[in-house]
């Protein structure tokens, strides 16, 4: 179906009860919901945006599209939780109303003053020519869940940048002041972060761009996050347009980090090493971290790409969110794992141990749709280790780990229903070791593999039937296997 501006551009109260109830019942009827993930009820989910820890509870806000799998007129939809596994449905948070967001709630983030959640977000507008003209805006939400606009923008577009200039990060620092950090693109169009000061959140001061030797890669640097771990600082953002390099940047737009010293945000100097991607599998974008009151540092992320079509895009839907994940530095990179809570959705648990020699090996009760895997190989000798899984009839997605090349592939070419086909149906990563922990959470219709306890993370959409349950692990060589399961 393609999609008009005028469809695009409708908000949900201009359809009819029926229409959004026959919309709700086509997308219950999809084969690939997910069972654990944070998923929209209807429409297109993608960026998460206010990602806080406020008044006892996390909350997640994403960009929502109510209509349809397609990128429309912008809310943002709210989720609430005591433990990140379990998502209550707060319902719609921030609707486009006013006229510095006629044409979206754009993308932003969350900051807690005074026992209130300050919520950043982009006002997207349109003139009569089609013109984007950003705005950076602020709503609170009190103690009670009520929200309300300040009802003029913050910040306007400064000189020497496009229209792109969106996505407010906004943190307060040690000296006591509230810097916001905006992918932005300059005149030459290449992609920056800008920053601001203020001494409220309500008056902001324009400083200057970040100043890092990174620019000049991609052409936009959309949804900037800045945070400091173990005396480091460390700048996430999503460049558009890099080039594929070797087995990195294959999926148009790509996400990753730079960490170094701390920023000075007096002058914007970043003294920092080389840009790391997030993650190596097909579909993640648009991450954002906060702090929790344990003192973590977590990040939830967009499973999903912007441009793309997805599968679901048929029963009226589209995308979901990543499972949350806590962050440690080590050896100036970022580990990404698992958070502990998501330990209480293990069910039925079994075990195996095994000596693999040249074979791929089922076993009893390793099977399912939805679960946790985790496989440990060690002294491995030969060409390939790894497992095979949701396999059925022609269908099978395939992780492991080449030996000779040293490198950790995932395989999703015969997965399923095949998607995003221009993007290639394998991505590889270098990782040199003898000993391999793979944590695997296979959801209906996804999957995110922790490798190492988070030194290297691939996350992915797949599309089986759903009698493709089947799991196998192998070797091409020699390795010695413990693995346990459980169900979700």
């Amino acid at each position: 179906m393609e999609w008009t501006r005028e469809q695009r551009y409708r908000k949900i109260e201009d359809i009819s009860k029926e229409e959004f109830e026959a919309l709700e019942e086509t997308v219950a009827k999809c084969p690939y919901r997910q069972k654990f993930h944070i998923q929209p009820k209807t429409g297109l989910l993608n960026d998460p945006n206010g990602f806080s820890f406020y008044n006892g509870e996390y909350h997640l806000f994403y960009q929502w599209f109510p209509l349809g799998p397609v990128h429309g007129l912008k809310y943002w939809y709210h989720v609430a939780s005591k433990d990140l596994v379990n998502w209550e449905d707060r319902g719609i948070g921030i609707e486009p109303t006013e006229y510095f967001e006629s044409h979206g709630v754009f993308s932003g983030t969350g900051i807690v003053k005074n026992n209130e959640l300050y919520l950043f977000y982009t006002g997207n507008t349109r003139d009569k020519d089609w013109v984007r003209h950003p705005y950076q805006c602020l709503a609170i939400m009190d103690n009670e869940g009520n929200i309300r606009k300040i009802d003029r923008p913050l910040i306007n577009k400064p000189e020497g940048y496009t229209d792109h200039f969106r996505d407010p990060k906004v943190l307060k620092s040690d000296n006591g002041k509230y810097y916001c950090l905006i992918g932005a693109q300059d005149k030459n169009e290449e992609g920056t972060v800008v920053y601001y000061e203020s001494e409220d959140l309500l008056n902001w001061t324009l400083k200057k761009e970040i100043d890092t030797k990174y620019k000049g890669n991609g052409f936009m640097w959309e949804c900037p996050d800045y945070f400091e771990l173990k005396d480091k600082g460390i700048l996430l953002f999503c460049p558009q347009g890099l080039e594929p390099e070797g087995d990195n940047y294959h999926n148009g737009d790509n996400s990753g980090y730079l960490v170094g010293d701390k920023i000075n945000f007096e002058n914007g100097v970043f003294n920092h090493g080389e840009f790391i991607e997030l993650d190596r599998g097909f579909d993640f974008y648009a991450p954002q971290t906060m702090e929790d009151e344990k003192g973590r540092r977590i990040l939830i992320g967009w499973c999903g790409l912007p441009g793309v079509d997805c599968v679901t895009d048929k029963n009226g839907w589209a995308h979901n969110m990543t499972l949350p994940r806590e962050l440690q530095l080590k050896n100036n990179k970022l580990y990404q794992v698992p958070i502990k809570e998501l330990e209480s959705l293990r069910k039925n648990s079994r075990r195996i141990e095994a000596i693999l020699k040249n074979e791929d090996k089922e076993f009893e009760g390793f099977n399912g749709t939805t679960y946790e895997l985790i496989c440990n190989f060690e002294n491995i000798t030969g060409r390939y280790v790894g497992v095979k899984f949701r396999k059925g009839s022609n269908e099978e997605t395939v992780f492991y780990y080449d030996l000779e090349e040293k490198k950790l592939v995932l395989d999703r070419e015969k997965s399923g229903e095949p998607t995003v086909l221009e993007f290639g149906t394998i991505r590889k990563c270098h990782m040199d070791v003898n000993k391999l922990k793979m944590q695997i959470f296979v959801d209906t219709s996804m999957v995110e593999i922790f490798i190492n306890d988070g030194e290297e993370v691939f996350t992915s959409r797949i599309y089986p039937s759903k009698e493709s349950t089947g799991i196998s692990i192998f070797a091409d060589g020699f390795a010695e296997v413990q693995a346990e399961m459980w169900d979700i």
